[in-house]
């Protein structure tokens, strides 16, 4: 099975490229969605954040918006909770390409930065992300979120930038198309290729 790593910030046409994964018959996993699930079944996973961070776990109930508040201006206290965390998503992101796989599956997307930055990087084939030009981006939130064009710049400023995804990951798909079709178009040729490539 082709695994591919996909990271992208907002705007940048992310969401196109995984659809264009799952137009393939692929399987998209979404870190995101998977450690929220974990927050609501693994006890084991909130007993070191509640160890770590204590008064964030409350009646076995993650308060988001406590931790929020302490690791998101931390970069320290993110690193702890990233170092608690990764290990159970990933073995959870694992189960789920191993029942994939089992099912006949032979392609599938694991969606999210974190990946590159912990041990969710040796899941995949290869890493990919997907950027665009600054407003084209600002352009697509504004209408997506109805932002002004000031607050759209802000937001993706504060995320990873271009250089760091060029030198941190295997490909980037860059997306100045005028349409979401014609880079989806563009995105499955390119995964049919790397398919080839990476089987």
């Amino acid at each position: 099975m082709t695994v591919f790593g996909l990271t992208g910030g907002t705007g940048t046409g992310k969401t196109t490229a995984l659809n264009a994964i799952r137009d393939l018959g692929g399987l998209v996993i979404d870190c995101d969605e998977v450690y929220h699930g974990l927050t609501q079944t693994s006890a084991e996973m909130l007993s070191g954040i509640e160890a770590r961070f204590p008064g964030t776990v409350v009646g076995g109930v993650l308060q988001r918006k406590t931790l929020g508040a302490i690791v998101f201006s931390d970069d320290a206290a993110l690193s702890d909770l990233n170092a608690i965390t990764h290990g159970f998503v990933c073995r959870k992101v694992e189960r789920l390409l191993a029942e994939h796989e089992a099912c006949g599956g032979t392609l599938a997307a694991i969606d999210a930065v974190a990946l590159i930055e912990s041990g969710l990087g040796r899941l995949c084939d290869c890493t990919v992300a997907v950027t665009a030009p600054e407003e084209a981006r600002a352009a697509r939130i504004m209408a997506r979120d109805s932002i002004d064009h000031e607050y759209a710049l802000m937001r993706i400023r504060a995320q990873k930038s271009d250089e760091w995804f060029r030198e941190n990951c295997d490909h980037v798909l860059f997306n100045d198309y005028r349409t979401a079709e014609e880079f989806e178009s563009y995105c499955r040729g390119f995964f049919t290729e790397k398919v080839r490539k990476y089987k």
